[in-house]
């Protein structure tokens, strides 16, 4: 700890480090951000990032010296409301999301936030994914009601050219309630979406039998949608890929997706495979098992540690290197630790891979911001 509050190096893991000194309320100071590279500093989409936590936050203050590598961030308080925001077409619009996931819950207002950009890239979990897994979770820990919602709104857009929207609204709470996810259950649907832009409509169709036909051995309820847009709504670069949404029994969701790789970048891929490889991805996610998915782990760990003062269990599948270095970001911003407990598949049963249970207690966070009536 220094007179700076938090010091960080490197370039990892920077939104992580943004959400949770704005939660906490604690300064943090990164330098050495890319310091040794060709194109030294802040990327563009790092930028951008930054400019959306200043649009939801009020009096927050940003310093980044003349190379971009230092970063000092003094967090405001958050003030939600109506936003638009041009997101940088590096990265999709769920990396910005993931962000707002994390803060909605505690603003001044509801936030009723418009993103353009890139809805659907290989490297960032797409709006779709989001929608089928993120906003249940969000409900478990008590954030439901009218005021919550995310869509496409007017068109996708794929990667590079972008030219999507989508509109996120999510209603405030004053605190989080503690939960018990425990018992996933076993898989009782899944549901899925594919999707192809700017090229012919039969590519989602041939994207549907390929996947029905690995997962059809499982289980008989499977319905895949097909969201074929063109014109104005399409956006401005061709694509198409498949979202696919695995739900059980106790109301959980499990999720694996795949999107075609931009035009004129890497290796092309036929929608069969694309298809196929969706699905083989979603039976790997259903193997790691556990109440929440890998894309959400750390979504469900930073709202149990946010929790009132009563204890949380999760059980989860094996931890991702993201959810790692999210616990021990967790540690530094607020001192919370995790019990670990390893709960190794029984031999008789068919659970699919190592699970971990995670408990804690919560700092008991509550929203000082939010207008009381």
């Amino acid at each position: 700890m220094t007179s700076h509050g938090l010091e960080y190096e490197g370039c990892n893991f920077f939104r992580q480090r943004l959400v949770l000194s704005t939660l906490s309320g604690k300064r943090v100071r990164i330098k050495g951000i890319r310091s040794r590279d060709d194109n030294p500093g802040l990327r563009d989409f790092e930028a951008s990032f930054i400019r959306l936590l200043d649009k939801v936050t009020n009096g927050t203050k940003i310093e980044i010296n003349q190379t971009g590598t230092v970063l000092f961030y003094q967090p405001g308080l958050l003030l939600g409301g109506t936003i638009e925001h041009d997101c940088n077409p590096q990265r999709s619009i769920g990396y910005y999301l993931e962000g707002l996931l994390m803060l909605a819950a505690f603003m001044k207002t509801p936030l009723k936030a418009t993103l353009k950009g890139v809805t659907n890239d290989p490297t960032d979990p797409s709006v779709d994914l989001l929608k089928t897994t993120a906003l249940p979770l969000l409900k478990q820990f008590g954030i439901d009601g009218d005021g919550l919602e995310m869509k496409v709104w007017t068109s996708r857009g794929m990667a590079p050219g972008g030219g999507g929207e989508v509109i996120f609204s999510c209603p405030i709470r004053r605190t989080l309630r503690p939960v018990q996810l425990t018992e996933p259950g076993k898989i009782k649907r899944i549901r899925g979406i594919a999707y192809s832009v700017r090229v012919s409509p039969q590519m989602a169709n041939r994207i549907v039998d390929s996947a029905r036909s690995v997962i059809n051995k499982f289980i008989p309820d499977i319905y895949i949608y097909t969201d074929h847009l063109k014109g104005a709504n399409s956006g401005k670069s061709p694509g198409f890929g498949l979202v696919l949404a695995a739900e059980t029994q106790k109301g959980f969701f499990l999720s694996a997706e795949l999107s075609s790789a931009p035009q004129g970048q890497g290796p092309t891929i036929l929608p069969e495979d694309l298809g196929k490889n969706c699905a083989k991805l979603l039976l790997e996610e259903i193997h790691r098992g556990g109440c929440v998915d890998s894309t959400n782990q750390s979504l469900a760990l930073l709202f149990m540690t946010l929790g009132q003062q009563d204890v949380s269990k999760v059980l989860l599948g094996p931890l991702s290197p993201y959810t790692v270095e999210f616990l021990r970001h967790i540690r530094d911003f607020f001192q919370i630790m995790f019990k670990m407990e390893a709960k190794p598949p029984l031999e008789d049963e068919r659970k699919g891979g190592e699970k971990v249970l995670m408990t804690c207690v919560g700092v008991g966070f509550s929203n000082i911001s939010k207008v009381t009536k």
